[in-house]
């Protein structure tokens, strides 16, 4: 994107797409699985009706699209989680993460049982490991070089995902979206990312606003066996 079209796109007015995680105190879910259910929420709303065409939510997406892609993911639990889900939008389930997306947003014009939840605290890890990538799903890489918190991570994941998403043909968006977006999050190793970098494939820049540099990219999205194969680094 060149820097005129940054600059239009950041004259026009600013909306956020809002995701808000379920972290129970005894229950928190696994880092991996918040990551890919919240790549996973995103494309839900993506590919919704009502977010297509003449659909409720057609004129915010398209409004939100319009400017810089931003997300916010937000924290909840109990009555908070529960507030939450009484307000329009769609919840996509994990392995155990569950995670609530919602029609874009004024910057500043977020509902008040979303505004009141806290962004930081979304401290998760890994156990047991993330585990073997399942056969024929696309893969989100991750940089091996920055160190974010699960929130920021879970928001980079979504930009990748809609990058992915974008750059898919028809008929793989509809088959991707029967199977239920099987997708991958995973952390590249350093030899892999600056191959990866550089090969054409879509790539998340992150504008800044918080926690890393301007500019850093942050996960590069390819293509599985299965879906979107053109976007996938030849094997070996």
């Amino acid at each position: 994107m060149s820097s005129n079209e940054t600059d239009l796109r950041d004259e026009k007015p600013q909306f956020v797409l809002p995701l808000v995680v379920r972290i129970e105190r005894d229950a928190p879910p696994g880092r991996t699985d918040a990551l890919e259910t919240a790549a996973r929420a995103v494309l839900e709303i993506l590919s919704d009706d009502r977010s297509l065409g003449e659909g409720e939510w057609a004129r915010a997406i398209a409004d939100w699209q319009d400017a810089r892609i931003r997300k916010v993911v937000r924290r909840a639990r109990g009555a908070e989680w529960r507030r939450a889900g009484a307000l329009p939008g769609i919840t996509v389930g994990g392995a155990e993460a569950e995670v609530r997306v919602f029609p874009p947003v004024p910057l500043d014009g977020w509902p008040k049982d979303l505004a009141r939840l806290q962004v930081s605290g979304t401290d998760l890890d890994d156990p047991a490991g993330p585990g073997p990538v399942p056969e024929g799903a696309v893969v989100l890489w991750l940089n091996p070089e920055l160190d974010m918190s699960a929130g920021k991570a879970m928001a980079q994941a979504g930009h990748g995902a809609q990058l992915l998403w974008w750059a898919m043909s028809d008929a793989d968006r509809k088959a991707w979206r029967e199977a239920g977006f099987p997708l991958a999050v995973r952390t590249a190793t350093a030899e892999d990312w600056s191959e990866l970098t550089v090969s054409g494939l879509p790539v998340v820049r992150d504008a800044g606003f918080t926690e890393i540099a301007p500019g850093s990219c942050t996960v590069v999205s390819e293509g599985g066996t299965r879906f979107a194969p053109q976007l996938r680094l030849p094997r070996t």
